[in-house]
């Protein structure tokens, strides 16, 4: 039997690359290990020389590994482009987010918001300091531990409104989802996958990542809902 290939990756792309590593290890005859952690735990991980084959995560975040040497340069992918989606506790009141200026009023009325500490939370505090709100709302913020979704305190009643990577939303129960950050304030994270520096299985672990980014994927994708990530090579520079 061949040695597994071992990839980690950030919560935002478990479920489609579940799918996507099942697929491909029933094809090609192979058994592929995933773990999904928060995203700064996964860098940190990789960072710290875990025996992983490779790594999917935010593209900034494939970038800064390549440049420290923990990824292979030319080996990186886009996989996915996933935007941000907003939840309330399901049966809960569902209010306007349609626009900027309704998801303000929202934000403003909220007895408590939730966000995570990856690329989605970093653009929420950035955007709450651009509308004057940091102040007002920080007493408010609800951050879960990484690896916790923030739906599922959304779910417990914790948090009224939470927001994170649609993809990280759209399968929890106890929730729903009453849209994606609106145009002004939205945000959509790509994120790609590289090969480890530390990994003795470079062939097997290129044939996985052309597959997750072969339109033989799309249709996965899209049901995680997310996009395709346009056919380039991502993260080999600074």
């Amino acid at each position: 039997m061949p040695t597994p290939i071992t990839l980690i990756s950030s919560m935002a792309t478990r479920q489609v690359l579940a799918e996507l590593t099942r697929a491909y290890a029933a094809q090609a005859g192979c058994e592929v290990a995933l773990e999904s952690v928060g995203g700064v735990d996964a860098a940190r991980r990789v960072q710290a020389g875990e025996a992983f084959d490779a790594v999917v995560l935010a593209s900034d975040a494939i970038a800064k590994l390549v440049a420290s040497g923990h990824v292979v340069a030319g080996s990186c992918v886009d996989l996915v482009r996933s935007p941000v989606a907003v939840a309330v506790r399901a049966g809960a009141p569902r209010p306007d987010v349609a626009s900027e200026a309704a998801l303000r009023q929202a934000v403003v009325a909220a007895r408590s918001i939730g966000y995570s500490t990856g690329p989605s939370g970093t653009h929420l505090a950035r955007l709450f300091e651009r509308w004057g709100l940091a102040e007002i709302l920080r007493d408010r913020i609800v951050m879960p531990p990484p690896g916790v979704p923030v739906g599922s305190l959304v779910a417990q009643g914790e948090i009224e409104l939470g927001f994170q990577q649609f993809s990280e939303l759209m399968h929890l129960e106890g929730i729903d989802v009453i849209g994606t950050l609106p145009a002004g304030c939205d945000f959509i994270t790509t994120f790609s996958a590289g090969l480890c520096a530390a990994s003795t299985e470079a062939g097997a672990v290129r044939a996985l990542l052309d597959f997750m980014a072969s339109p033989a994927a799309d249709a996965a994708k899209r049901r995680h809902g997310m996009e395709p990530a346009a056919r380039t090579t991502a993260g080999d520079s600074p």
